[in-house]
């Protein structure tokens, strides 16, 4: 397998990721509402469905290799605001703490990715 392959394979695999998690927001969309309502964000539903249409769009185009530079870029900065708003670990305690600071970790091993394939184009 060639560089480009693997490059290929995992552009899929980090914009499908995008992909499949904003269409699981939709889903669940009045629970997401509710967060973000609580940490201030006026209008919270339409700056909810806002950032979950950006975000399957911008994966899709990562992944299929549409502007892929712009793309992440986009990501990494949908990445670290929905990481402020919603993975919020300095604020909470016990387990809760715990799982919030994974996700934010891995939250910030994607933004690492996004980078690297920002420098790559398509």
């Amino acid at each position: 397998m060639s560089a480009d392959h693997i490059f290929l394979v995992g552009r899929i695999l980090l914009g499908g990721m995008f992909v499949v998690a904003g269409i699981r927001h939709l889903m669940i969309v009045p629970v997401l509402t509710l967060a973000v309502a609580a940490r201030g964000v006026p209008f919270p539903r339409a700056a909810l469905l806002a950032g979950t249409g950006f975000q399957i769009v911008a994966g899709l185009a990562f992944a299929l290799g549409f502007f892929v530079t712009w793309a992440a870029l986009g990501l990494i900065l949908f990445t670290v605001v929905a990481s402020v708003l919603l993975v919020n670990f300095w604020d909470k305690q016990g387990e809760e703490r715990i799982a919030l600071t994974n996700a934010f970790q891995t939250n910030i091993g994607l933004i690492g990715g996004l980078m690297i394939s920002a420098t790559q184009g398509a």
